[in-house]
């Protein structure tokens, strides 16, 4: 029997309102992280709070999925045989990402790359595990538990939606401008979201999110110097930056969809009827 209309509203208060915890949970996690950490000498710390929030999220993760009678593996945060694959084509498709965006800057705004010698061997693998810590975090935060509940009750676009505005709130928290926050880590929230709704795990996106990150950085573009670093002509600070926003909009728009093409066409692929019993994804166990 369906439920009645006032019984699947007051479920989904239910799961927003866990969500919420959820949240408030993880960001409490980070906020009694960071003053550790501070005091860390050299390259160190932001892979330290990367890490320790990590095992917090998916402690939290552990925790709520627990209360809500599912499995890690309802919620994309079971390590699988295909993970590391998974991880290593995330991985090469966020390089491809930072790739096209660069390539788009460089030819249409008078942008080009120079190399930066201060950076050695050490600094970039220190601040690669960063990356790949840090995105764990994240991932865990709010592409694993809270997206698969929200997209459970809300719809696909909803979950998403929400989902990004909490992540861009969170780097405004940090101390973004909120067109940057909106525009930037939300609308990246949305290619990472598709990725871990599509493959229904968060390998995918945790790989792709760190080679964004990580590609970023080598360009110059996480305000500090990277292995390279972009030289705008005089004059044209205002078009390159026109152009880089452009330019990432469309690319990380082009990736959502590719993606969401990804999951629709995996959705219409029938499932075994011995795999049935094991989908308990489908309702809600409150």
């Amino acid at each position: 029997m369906k439920p009645a209309a006032s019984e699947k509203k007051s479920l989904r208060w239910r799961v927003l309102g866990r969500i919420v915890l959820f949240f408030l949970g993880c960001a409490a996690v980070l906020a009694m992280t960071a003053p550790l950490t501070s005091k860390i000498p050299g390259l160190w710390p932001n892979f330290v709070l990367g890490a320790i929030a990590s095992f917090g999220a998916l402690a939290l993760t552990v925790l709520f999925v627990r209360w809500d009678r599912l499995g890690m593996g309802d919620v994309g945060a079971a390590p699988a045989r295909s993970s590391l694959p998974r991880f290593a084509m995330g991985f090469l498709i966020g390089l491809l990402l930072v790739t096209l965006c660069a390539s788009i800057s460089a030819v249409a705004s008078h942008v080009r790359f120079v190399r930066a010698p201060a950076v050695g061997f050490l600094e970039t693998s220190i601040t690669l595990v960063t990356f790949i810590a840090l995105s764990c975090r994240e991932e865990l935060s709010f592409h694993g538990y809270p997206l698969r509940c929200l997209e459970r009750s809300f719809g696909l676009w909803s979950a998403q939606i929400i989902v990004a505005v909490v992540f861009a709130a969170e780097h405004m928290a940090g101390g973004w401008p909120w067109t940057r926050a909106l525009f930037g880590a939300g609308v990246g929230s949305l290619v990472f979201g598709m990725a871990a709704i599509a493959t229904r795990g968060l390998a995918l996106p945790i790989g792709l999110h760190a080679a964004w990150n990580f590609g970023d950085w080598m360009l110059g573009g996480k305000g500090s110097s990277g292995i390279w670093k972009a030289v705008v002509e005089d004059g044209q600070q205002g078009r390159a930056q026109l152009v880089r926003t452009i330019g990432y909009l469309a690319v990380m728009g082009s990736t959502t969809l590719a993606f969401w093409i990804w999951y629709r066409c995996k959705s219409k692929i029938p499932i075994p009827s011995s795999q049935v019993k094991n989908q308990q994804f489908l309702e809600p166990n409150y």
